[in-house]
């Protein structure tokens, strides 16, 4: 146990102290955790013994997006989003059945043994965008604010619109009799999630804000509990949330953009702890990832693994998203950068073990191919993060602070 605690301490201290220097590099924090755990994990050195379960990686895994999805939202420009929804709505309610859809083509062609339950699966659980992987994008300031601010929305909720669609294929695809229709299974599914997540997100973030306003102005708060606040707030948001079946991402998102909008100037006093122990725990989970995941699985990549993941991660993204955000102004430089941009993560991770749990036929694939389609994108986002934004940017040059010209679109 204390091997295990030591290489992840002495790591994560390397780490802290050389993390901007490699914020300037292609080489993401992800994929050097990701390369740690599989260097000192039983596929090489053997020092990380981790015998963790899949609901406890589970949990640690969702507690670890739930708190960045509250710190990428309470951080967001919610006046440039406010102006710019159209591309999120568009990307979520037409793009995102889109790339399901395509993703259970492209599966059918290539997986031979799965029927259309199966198929549907794993293009859900691969539909699932990452906000951790994609931070080094939306944190970017080169980057026009509305492509930023609509990719932070994106990852943010879909996420939650997901869940209901992933539970309601995996009733389908374990053969269980339903009461009506899996059309409104899902739709019950989905207005439960989604109204849930919703008044709980909202509401425990404006009881909270008060609760903090009112024992501030008492002084019965002191500066280092009030770094706890976000962190609590969030992890508090998702996990009630979750406990009444509702979407705990969809919760955690809209509470962070409340608690963003509530705070104003002291968002980031307010928010700067949370984001270093989000940042420790997704150091954490990828370390966790590469040592008993991808250092387990990686033996099982076949070609149609490895052909469906690099598929995922283009063609069935962004085909989509290019036809969805057609009429919208955007440049196709800026259509491309949207559409690649949706690296696949935690939640991805999360939505395997919820199928593996449950026994549905052919998980087995599915979690391999889930596991390579990750590992893949993490390697692929976190390489292109940084060129591509560069090259990006100054496509974008001689644009305001919103990233658009005098006339409200991309120069």
């Amino acid at each position: 146990m204390y091997e295990n605690l030591a290489v992840v301490a002495v790591f994560a201290f390397l780490y802290s102290i050389v993390a901007a220097g490699m914020e300037r590099t292609p080489i993401n924090g992800a994929l050097v955790f990701v390369a740690v755990g599989l260097l000192f994990g039983p596929l090489w050195l053997g020092v990380l013994d981790l015998s963790i379960d899949e609901t406890e990686f589970r949990m640690f895994a969702d507690l670890t997006l739930a708190l960045i999805l509250f710190i990428d939202a309470a951080n967001a420009d919610l006046r440039v989003l406010k102006s710019q929804s159209h591309i999120p709505i568009r990307m979520l309610f037409i793009g995102l059945p889109l790339v399901i859809a395509t993703g259970m083509l492209v599966g059918g062609w290539l997986f031979d043994g799965f029927g259309f339950y199966q198929l549907a699966l794993l293009a859900t659980i691969l539909a699932a965008t990452d906000a951790a992987l994609g931070k080094s994008v939306v944190t970017n300031k080169a980057i026009p604010a509305r492509i930023r601010e609509g990719l932070n929305a994106e990852s943010g909720l879909n996420d939650g619109l997901c869940v209901p669609i992933l539970l309601t294929f995996v009733v389908l695809a374990s053969g269980a009799q339903l009461e009506g229709s899996s059309t409104q299974l899902a739709l019950t599914l989905l207005a439960r999630e989604i109204g849930i997540g919703l008044l709980v997100g909202l509401g425990m973030t404006a009881i909270g804000w008060q609760l903090i306003r009112i024992c501030y102005r008492r002084d019965w708060i002191s500066k280092i509990w009030l770094q706890l606040t976000a962190v609590a707030l969030a992890v508090g948001c998702f996990t009630v949330a979750q406990s009444l079946h509702g979407s705990g991402y969809i919760a955690a998102f809209v509470g962070g953009m409340l608690f963003g909008w509530l705070a104003k100037s002291h968002t980031h006093e307010l928010v700067l702890a949370g984001e270093s122990t989000a940042e420790a725990m997704a150091l954490v989970t990828w370390v966790i990832f590469g040592a008993a995941v991808v250092g387990q699985v990686y033996s099982y990549f076949t070609w149609q693994v490895l052909l469906y993941s690099l598929l995922s991660l283009t063609v069935i993204r962004m085909l989509p998203m290019l036809l969805v955000l057609t009429g919208t102004g955007e440049t196709l430089s800026g259509k491309l950068f949207l559409g690649w941009f949706g690296p696949r993560g935690l939640a991805s991770v999360v939505f395997i073990i919820i199928v593996l749990d449950e026994k549905v036929p052919g998980a087995d694939l599915m979690a391999v191919t889930v596991v390579c389609t990750v590992t893949l994108s993490i390697i692929l986002h976190g390489v292109s993060a940084r060129p591509l934004a560069s090259w990006f940017s100054a496509r974008a040059g001689g644009q305001d602070t919103n990233g658009q010209d005098s006339n409200g679109r991309d120069a």
